[in-house]
């Protein structure tokens, strides 16, 4: 059989870099695998995909060979690339064009130039098997976070690629839905024929669908066995202790986001503890970062009350970290607030080695991998040492190591007293760090429960 990807002898730096990405990296994936690249935060996961896709190929020095099925990626035109060739960013955000989301699925195809019957086909077809349907005529900006990644996989898959490269593609999703996806790659992948490359942090839940893995790190790629892979993912659990008085309460709370829309929040009640570690979970569209912004006053409710005594001292990390970053280098992020908030130089240079970006001090934030801009954002907010720290998917595309270096981080901002809520798929994070659980369901608080507790009860997470 035919390989699908092959790099030899692969070289690549961006401009004005003080060190390359990839060495000399080698890699052959056969046409028809099911293939999975892991690596640490900033290995070069992110510029491996992008190099196999020649028109989102990032500017800087390339050496070597790449070929896609035989043929160049240099020498693959625009057209060939889009029908054989499909890429799923880490953000969705940079990936959706479209107003509606059925604009949206159809956009690839339109302009490959496809008969409309075929269009419709297609389009058909792939929102029935990701349960799209109830949201197909919404506009993209009314879609939560994990419908707008449901959306750009769905997307991709309209094009029924020969290979389908996925960087971090189920960050964003709730568990039922990764499973549900999951599937679905296995059936393109088996019964489609096509070949899937998919860069994770989570190994482990692509047990039952990967042929073959593969891990980047210094520059090189090398096979590992997937089990190998997996048995580096043991966290640590960091317990809490009691909290303290209550300091957020919202009260028979109704919001939506547009006067003639769903209620996204329903009578909704949440009070949390000076102290408390509050994980807030459930599927994609439940309302999790609606809550975060009602608390941290970014929206009114339409119903009920809020109170927020920690509002003047706060910090909010949004699904995306670029919403945070906007200065010319990461230097510069890191120092915006600090004749407001009281450190300096010391706290910087600390901060730079916690999260591993001594070394690109001088980069542009934008050059960085999603971890390492997720890293950045939140080691932003924490520098100002806030007392309310607000976080959505604050492990978000980020490896073991990362996750270690924020579970540290979170757990010495509660030891000096911050309260913390995070809206999360991430079951083990939530297992090691929080101490208590919110589940959203239908615009409710359907439980709160202390962690262990809540666990020990359900029947679904608590294995």
């Amino acid at each position: 059989m035919s390989n699908a990807v092959e790099i030899r002898d692969l070289s690549f730096s961006y401009p004005d870099s003080a060190s390359p990405v990839l060495s000399r990296a080698n890699l052959a994936i056969e046409e028809g695998s099911f293939a999975v690249l892991c690596g640490p935060t900033g290995s070069g996961k992110t510029t491996l995909l992008r190099l196999l896709k020649p028109e989102i190929t990032p500017a800087g020095s390339i050496s070597g060979t790449r070929l896609l099925f035989d043929t160049p990626a240099e020498s693959l035109d625009l057209h060939d690339s889009s029908i054989n060739i499909a890429f799923v960013f880490q953000n969705p955000e940079n990936q959706i064009v479209c107003d509606t989301v059925w604009h949206e699925l159809a956009f690839g195809l339109e302009n490959l130039g496809m008969p409309v019957d075929e269009m419709r086909l297609r389009v058909a077809e792939t929102c029935t098997y990701l349960g799209i349907g109830p949201w197909f005529r919404m506009r993209c900006e009314e879609l939560s976070g994990g419908q707008q990644q449901v959306l750009a996989l769905a997307s991709a898959l309209t094009l029924h690629p020969r290979l389908l490269l996925l960087d971090e593609p189920t960050s964003m999703l709730d568990p039922v839905a990764e499973k549900e996806f999951l599937s679905l790659l296995f059936r393109a992948n088996r019964e489609l024929g096509t070949t899937v490359l998919v860069a994770t942090h989570r190994p482990e839940a692509y047990r039952a669908y990967a042929t073959c893995a593969f891990a980047l790190e210094g520059g090189a790629v090398g096979p590992v066995p997937l089990e190998e892979l997996i048995a580096t993912q043991r966290p640590a659990e960091y317990n809490g202790t009691a909290a303290g008085d209550r300091v957020v309460n919202l009260s028979d709370v109704w919001f939506r986001y547009r006067r003639d829309g769903a209620w996204v929040l329903r009578g909704f009640d949440f009070a949390l503890a000076r102290g408390e570690m509050r994980a807030l979970i459930g599927g994609n569209a439940s309302g999790k970062s609606t809550v975060l912004s009602l608390i941290a006053g970014m929206h009114d409710p339409q119903r009920g009350k809020r109170m927020n005594a920690l509002a003047k001292s706060q910090a909010y990390l949004p699904q995306n970290p670029k919403a945070l970053l906007a200065r010319e280098s990461v230097e510069e992020e890191l120092a915006e607030w600090s004749s407001s908030c009281g450190y300096g130089e010391p706290e910087i240079a600390a901060a730079l080695d916690r999260i591993g970006l001594a070394d690109a001090r001088a980069s542009h934030p934008y050059d960085l991998s999603g971890g390492q801009q997720q890293l950045l954002a939140l080691e932003k907010l924490l520098l100002t040492r806030p007392d309310l720290l607000l976080l959505d998917e604050p492990t978000k595309g980020l490896d073991p190591a990362r996750v270690d270096v924020i579970a540290s981080e979170l757990k010495a901002a509660r030891d000096r007293g911050a309260t913390i809520v995070l809206a999360t798929h991430d079951f083990a994070f939530v297992k090691r760090l929080a101490t208590s659980v919110t589940l959203l369901f239908d615009g409710q608080a359907s439980a709160t429960l202390p962690r262990d507790e809540f666990f020990s009860r359900s029947w679904l997470l608590g294995a």
